[in-house]
């Protein structure tokens, strides 16, 4: 009996162990996505204040941009 109150209460300590190392793994991954998607968004915010700034200073500029990057895809 002694024995399988232990080998329960083993399992159980060893379950959130693995727990706590999963889910502080998952933890550390959706940061970084989080980072990584705000850094993401302030480049692409800066380059089209960048764009707006061209365009309005040099339209014909502008259209070669827009024009060499949209062949591109």
């Amino acid at each position: 009996m002694f024995r399988t109150v232990f080998s329960i209460g083993l399992f159980a300590v060893l379950g959130l162990i693995a727990l706590k190392f999963i889910f502080g793994i998952f933890g550390f991954a959706v940061g970084l996505f989080v980072w990584l998607l705000f850094a993401a968004l302030k480049i692409a915010l800066i380059g089209l204040v960048i764009y707006f700034i061209i365009r309005l200073v040099s339209p014909e500029t502008a259209r070669r941009l827009r024009e060499r990057w949209s062949r591109a895809g």
